[in-house]
Formats: C-alpha cells, structure tokens, sequence
C-alpha cells in the first residue's frame, strides 16, 4: 500500500515536468554547448523519521508504537558550472503516511560531484547541510534541528530538456530530538529514497 501511494505521489512531479516542457516546446535555445547545466525540477520521496528511541517515548514503548515510512513531494535544482562539480539544492515535506501525525522536512544545500559517466547516465554523490524540522507522534513536541550528511544521486537525461533522477540520502541530525530529560538525546538518522523529474533551464554539457 505504501509502494503504491508513493508511486502515485512520483507520477505528480513528472506530470508537472511535461505540463512546463509542454509550455516552453518552442522556446529553443541558441546553443547547446557550453561547459555548465541548471536543472529544476519536482520529486517524490519515501523516508525512514528515525524518530523514535528505544526506550520509552512519552508513555510509549517501540512494541506498542510502530514507526511508519514518511512520504512526501519536494523541489530540487542542480547547478553544474564544472565538468565534474556542481551544486545541489532541495527542500522535502514529508507530510504523508506518518504514525500517529508524525511529520518531517528537510532543507538542505551542498556541493556534489560526478564520478560516473556512461552517454546520458551520471552517478553523482553529495554533501547535504542545512535543516531539519519534526513533528513528533502523538504530538509530543516538534523542533528544528542542524541536519547534514551525504548521499548518491542517478541522473539520465531524457531529452535534451528533461533529466529523471533516484536519489538517496543519510542524515544526520545530531541534537534531535532535545525533547526532555526522559527522552534520550542521542541524535536522528533520517535515510530515504527520491524519484523525481527535472527540466534545464541552461542546457550547457555537464
């Protein structure tokens, strides 16, 4: 079930991918060349909260509260200005599927860089740093926290405008939750996947 909805929630962002590319088919650019790359675009992402700890959270033990996977969409745009180095920017809500009205978001800025190439295909990976937000289960309480960590991205690109991607992400929030002297403060480790669509706005070679 959760596969599911997280397949319907990929197919918006690839949807508003082609109503843009749709928008702008007659807008060509005088070149294709040139030695850098801006992509925008829209993603749909599933994530591990890593929110709770093992001992009790407010009444609640691991065994009677089960944490469920987060889904949510997001926006993300590359910049490419180098032929291996580039940035990366996104911002994820994770406002779906979550246990007893658990919540998540994530912005997040870094560079990242190519160590693959084979014709359309890139493997990239990144460092991510910016901020994390939680609404914990139950309504327990919500913070804002430092988060970072690095991750690995696959692009193809589609067309000579469109780019597809699959992302993934470890995080690292180390002052979360910071909720209580009855909750442990032992940090977060959100991890997820993303499936998104992008369009070139500058359609330099990356």
């Amino acid at each position: 079930m959760v596969l599911k909805k997280f397949l319907g929630w990929a197919a918006a962002p690839a949807l508003l991918l082609l109503v843009a590319q749709a928008s702008m088919a007659q807008v060509r650019p005088s070149t294709t060349g040139g030695g850098g790359s801006v992509v925008v675009g829209a993603e749909a992402s599933l994530f591990k909260p890593d929110s709770l700890p093992k001992g009790f959270i407010d009444g609640y033990t691991t065994s009677d509260y089960t944490a469920s996977d987060l889904a949510g969409v997001g926006f993300f745009f590359d910049v490419n200005l180098k032929p291996r180095w580039g940035m990366e920017g996104e911002a994820n809500w994770l406002n779906y599927h979550g246990s007893q009205g658990e919540k998540q978001q994530h912005y997040l800025l870094g560079p990242r860089y190519r160590v693959y190439r084979w014709h359309s295909a890139s493997a990239f990976v990144k460092f991510m740093m910016g901020a994390g937000r939680e609404v914990f289960p139950d309504r327990i309480g919500k913070g804002s926290y430092f988060a970072f960590g690095p991750g690995g991205t696959l692009d193809y690109q589609l067309t000579p405008r469109i780019d597809v991607r699959a992302d993934y992400e470890y995080l690292d929030w180390p002052k979360a939750p910071n909720l209580g002297p009855e909750i442990p403060n032992n940090g977060m480790h959100p991890q997820g996947i993303s499936i998104g669509i992008g369009y070139r706005l500058l359609n330099g070679q990356r």
